[in-house]
């Protein structure tokens, strides 16, 4: 708003979508990091140490014998993952960052886990600049272990699932109890749609002038309203 009146401008609000805050679930976490022990932690050898080091090498650093930080090649404990986030939030918040998988988590027990990807270490004083750090990740040699890490994992939790009775009935009952009845329940919470659906936006029109290409947004029925 500050914006638009420097620049002499309207500006109007719009939802495009709200995303309800995760929903726990305990036993799918504990089995989820049950099978991340068991795939362990994803590990940079061979071709990717040489292109790390090369990386280094560019950026006129000594290239190290060990170039990752060690903490992308460690697992850590969801209790201990929880305390370590939590220490840098405000006592009252009870939730951190927006996704969309935490719609998933009001209709189905559901984990979240994250895999470390390669981050190099870095000399005292020095900062990596992104072209680095977006390197690593369009290499196979570097995101290849993350992703056998991560399907391994996934693939021993489901696997756990369908075999083992007693952790599904768990992952339920802990649904059930966390939402008041499952889907619909006392505490469930139903998507949050108190918004017109954004459809009405309209395209730009784009014409050419003797500057070349340009476009702008028309206005629409709603705008037109607006100014009367």
């Amino acid at each position: 708003e500050a914006a638009a009146r420097l620049a002499q401008c309207r500006v109007r609000k719009h939802w495009i979508s709200k995303s309800r805050p995760g929903l726990a679930n305990h036993a799918m976490a504990q089995a989820t990091y049950r099978n991340l022990v068991e795939a362990g932690a994803p590990q940079w050898r061979g071709p990717a140490l040489d292109a790390a080091r090369a990386i280094q090498k560019e950026l006129g650093l000594e290239p190290m014998e060990e170039p990752f930080l060690p903490a992308i090649e460690s697992l850590v404990a969801p209790e201990a993952a929880e305390a370590r986030l939590r220490a840098a939030l405000p006592a009252w918040q009870t939730h951190f960052t927006s996704d969309d998988y935490t719609e998933m988590t009001w209709h189905a027990p559901t984990a979240r886990f994250y895999v470390g990807r390669p981050a190099l270490r870095a000399p005292d004083g020095f900062a990596y600049p992104d072209w680095a750090m977006n390197a690593l990740g369009g290499m196979a040699e570097m995101i290849d272990p993350m992703i056998e890490a991560a399907a391994k994992t996934i693939a021993g939790t489901m696997i756990d699932l369908i075999t083992d009775e007693s952790l599904l009935a768990a992952a339920r009952a802990e649904f059930v109890a966390r939402t008041g009845g499952g889907m619909g329940g006392a505490q469930w919470l139903a998507p949050l749609c108190d918004y017109s659906p954004p459809i009405d936006f309209p395209w730009p029109r784009y014409i050419e002038t003797g500057k070349g290409r340009e476009w702008w947004i028309p206005e629409t029925e709603a705008d037109r309203e607006l100014h009367r």
